[in-house]
């Protein structure tokens, strides 16, 4: 997720789509700056680059492909009729044996990717594996070695890794309606609720660059959210924290973001920190029509993203609702030692 209004496509909310993995998968994608991106070959030679985003867009299982990049990679799109709405879509793509990507079971029309506008596109990517792709599967993102796998289905915890509940929006049979993570992080002794999202994308101003690790060519990276009635609470009971003005400008003249230094964020009985976090407005967040809660099982107040995940190799288990961690390194058990 890029920031609430930048996110490509979050179409047609309904159920996520299941499939199976039978083996471990290594899949093609790159690290640049915080960031996985998938990078599947066609058969034709030519590569996709889509950006791995837990809290990116899509719905029904599908991935999401820019426009622009179907019509550069000459993938043929099709109208798709879901009730009242035609959409776009990419029914099929023939990838080289052993770089590809695995097809979504039970998606509108059988297709495989939705096709939309490039809006939110930042670093030049084609797209998103997003919540409507993600779901359903156990996926294995290790910040450390810089490698994504798609897990196999009997896929169990070593030992080690800690465990955090994950939250989703489910009908009243129970079964997820969204893809949208909900996880639970303690900052200054407060337990908050945020959306898992390795997608939080920065584009820090000058002032701004001291708070990420590395930047793309673009001047993008990575970073964490938090709403701005959050981020006043914590400036004033802790003056002491580190606060830029005018830190990030990704939502351009929209709005004017601050950055603000939190000493130590624990997640799942880990400990690690400082770690910087975006200002976002309420509305961003917000359970009203378009605000990110109104897609998750209860309210989030911002997104916990690759500045603290980096630390890790984390494991999301979709259909087990868990995310499991182990460290990699600056981490510390809740209590313990850094490692």
């Amino acid at each position: 997720m890029k920031g609430q209004g930048c996110v490509i496509a979050i179409v047609l909310a309904g159920a996520v789509s299941s499939a199976s993995a039978e083996t471990r998968q290594l899949m093609p994608s790159v690290y640049e700056a915080g960031h996985f991106y998938a990078t599947p070959m066609l058969a034709t030679g030519k590569r996709l680059r889509l950006l791995v985003d837990t809290g990116g867009g899509g719905s029904h299982g599908w991935f999401v492909l820019t426009r622009e990049a179907s019509e550069r990679l000459g993938l043929a799109t099709e109208r798709c009729r879901m009730g009242e709405s035609e959409l776009d879509v990419v029914k099929s793509m023939t990838f080289r044996s052993d770089e590809g990507l695995p097809r979504p079971e039970a998606t509108p029309c059988d297709s495989m990717a939705l096709v939309v506008p490039a809006h939110g596109v930042v670093d030049g990517e084609d797209g998103q594996l997003g919540s409507g792709y993600l779901p359903g599967h156990v996926w294995t993102f290790d910040y450390p070695a810089r490698k994504l796998w798609l897990e196999a289905d009997d896929w169990k915890p070593a030992q080690g890794q800690h465990a955090s509940s994950l939250g989703f929006a489910r009908d009243e049979q129970g079964r997820p309606q969204m893809g949208f993570a909900r996880i639970a992080a303690k900052i200054a002794g407060e337990s908050l609720d945020f959306l898992l999202d390795t997608g939080a994308t920065a584009h820090p101003t000058a002032a701004g660059k001291v708070s990420v690790a590395s930047l793309s060519e673009r001047g993008v990276g990575v970073t964490s959210y938090i709403t701005t009635s959050v981020f006043d609470r914590w400036h004033s009971a802790h003056p002491s924290w580190r606060v830029i003005e005018h830190g990030d400008n990704l939502l351009g003249k929209r709005f004017d973001s601050r950055l603000i230094e939190v000493p130590e964020v624990e997640i799942a009985g880990w400990r690690v920190g400082p770690v910087w976090f975006t200002e976002r407005p309420d509305a961003n967040f917000s359970d009203k029509p378009g605000g990110m809660s109104s897609y998750m099982d209860q309210p989030v107040v911002g997104a916990v993203g690759g500045n603290v995940f980096a630390h890790f190799t984390m494991t999301i288990d979709y259909p087990n609702a868990k995310a499991w961690f182990a460290c990699g390194t600056g981490c510390q058990r809740a209590g313990g030692a850094v490692k």
